[in-house]
């Protein structure tokens, strides 16, 4: 238990993948107002497989070390792929238990990811840049 609360608290000291998604295909921020936590994923798409990822936040350990731990499974995923990520996937990739009370904190992650793969974010963003 302890190797994996200190890999939450490497990653939360020194996360994965931080930055400000200059020229990104889309970005999303989603919030948990419950908490504070605050993500902005950034992606970049090249057919339909997530090349890049970047993100930027604040909050509590345990969500920032989420996205932190999140985003180095997603780069040479398809979208398809990602979509199809489950709330399990996220807790087993934590290794900690998480409670009632975080698992809105571990899942930010996921719901900012997911949510910037929307169909009709991304989409619509290249269908401008392509014109």
């Amino acid at each position: 238990m302890d190797l994996y609360a200190e890999n939450i608290l490497d990653h939360y000291r020194d996360p994965r993948h931080k930055g400000t998604g200059d020229g990104a295909t889309v970005s999303k921020e989603e919030d948990n107002p419950s908490c504070g936590d605050r993500i902005t994923a950034h992606l970049w798409i090249e057919d339909d497989v997530i090349t890049k990822i970047e993100w930027e936040g604040a909050g509590c350990a345990i969500s920032q070390a989420a996205m932190s731990i999140f985003t180095e499974e997603l780069e040479g995923k398809t979208t398809t792929e990602v979509l199809k990520i489950k709330k399990e996937d996220v807790y087993e990739l934590l290794g900690v238990p998480i409670g009632p009370r975080r698992f809105k904190c571990a899942l930010l992650c996921l719901h900012t990811v997911k949510n910037a793969l929307a169909p009709q974010s991304w989409l619509e963003t290249v269908e401008i840049a392509d014109k």
